[in-house]
């Protein structure tokens, strides 16, 4: 299986799948002289930790990272940092039930990537879907938590703005109410809605989609290219490669289409800081592929899981009709986990870009230009 790797001068390739001995990835690229231990990256994991409350699947995986290469302990700062080459991380995965998936060896989950890997590979990992399983993504936010020690002055966050048809009220939007509930919720009068319709969901032995919002702070103006190295195509397919999402949207999305000319376009004035004010941020925080320095802001939607408990109609892979449901443990609602997840992916997408920027541009020129 090819495809395994992502980035350009910040890459990052995994390996692993869900019932495996264990999961790990490679990241190269990164540069030396970084200070890096693996409580750096836990943080990050123990936030996309599964079985933390009712709402998640309760598989328990405690997902302790191992550094295994790239870094050494530095004698003049006293600190481990990297060394420049290849970083190796490795999560063992502890809590396997491959017995869960016997009654599907042969049958399709309708909504899964079992046949389109049966019809490609001719052979597919049924225990818990091997590679398409969300299982990777423990991975890269892992390396998420590599490229987060590179991004100096950026701040990246997420939050669950959507979970099935009921939406947050942006009104009552608040950062630090996110780490306080079971959803990453910015708003506190949601999550207490929502506790009551994933029950719901959770005990129909059904689930639902989500919508999650990206955001990046203190990015500078310049970093992304032109024509095919777009930083928001690059977000774009970052976000879209992870497991589940349908949909990406940069600033207003889809909604831009409804706007006028007037409306859509992001004016601006020069601010007391004698750096450019803009006025509203319809684009996002990129324009022609690059960044404006404004907040870079992306949402993406999540489908419902597959895995549920409610017989679906399907074939297995000798061309026979049959009637599937799932056992097993699963996310009635796999947006929740999608947050650290998205926000790792962000990180990956942001460092490259900077590599990248500081590779070809160096300092950059001087703005404002002299008349």
């Amino acid at each position: 299986m090819s495809h395994n790797t992502f980035g350009h001068l910040f890459r990052v390739t995994t390996w692993g799948e869900s019932h495996g001995p264990a999961i790990g990835c490679v990241v190269d690229g990164c540069p030396p002289l970084i200070p890096l231990v693996a409580e750096d990256l836990q943080i990050q994991l123990d936030r996309r930790r599964p079985g933390q409350s009712r709402f998640t699947t309760q598989r328990q995986e405690p997902d302790q990272v191992k550094i295994l290469s790239g870094v050494m302990h530095d004698e003049t700062s006293g600190a481990q940092v990297t060394t420049g080459t290849s970083i190796g991380l490795f999560i063992e995965n502890v809590d396997q039930r491959s017995k869960d998936y016997g009654e599907i060896k042969h049958s399709y989950r309708p909504g899964h990537a079992d046949y389109v890997y049966d019809a490609k590979y001719g052979i597919r990992d049924y225990r818990g879907g091997g590679r398409s399983s969300a299982r990777e993504t423990a991975m890269r936010v892992a390396a998420g938590g590599v490229a987060r020690k590179i991004l100096s002055g950026v701040t990246i966050r997420g939050a669950l703005v959507q979970m099935g048809p009921h939406k947050i009220d942006r009104a009552n939007w608040d950062w630090a109410e996110v780490e306080r509930n079971a959803f990453f919720c910015p708003d506190a009068r949601a999550a207490a809605l929502w506790e009551d319709y994933l029950d719901g969901v959770r005990k129909a032995g059904s689930s639902c989609g989500a919508v999650i919002e990206l955001v990046a702070k203190g990015v500078p103006a310049g970093w992304g290219a032109p024509i095919y190295g777009k930083l928001d195509a690059e977000l774009a397919s970052a976000l879209m490669s992870i497991n589940a999402v349908k949909a990406v949207e940069i600033g207003d999305g889809m909604a831009s289409a409804a706007l006028t000319g007037e409306e859509n376009a992001d004016e601006m004035r020069m601010g007391n800081d004698g750096k450019p004010l803009f006025l509203s941020n319809h684009a996002g925080g990129v324009l022609g592929g690059v960044s404006t320095g404004q907040p870079i802001v992306a949402r993406f939607a999540v489908k419902p899981t597959s895995s549920i408990l409610t017989p679906r109609r399907s074939i297995d892979r000798f061309g026979a009709d049959v009637d599937i449901r799932t056992k097993g443990r699963h996310d009635p609602c796999v947006g929740i986990r999608g947050v650290p997840v998205g926000e790792a992916m962000m990180a990956i997408v942001l460092a490259d870009a900077f590599l990248r920027h500081r590779g070809q541009n160096g300092a950059g020129p001087s703005w404002p230009f002299e008349r």
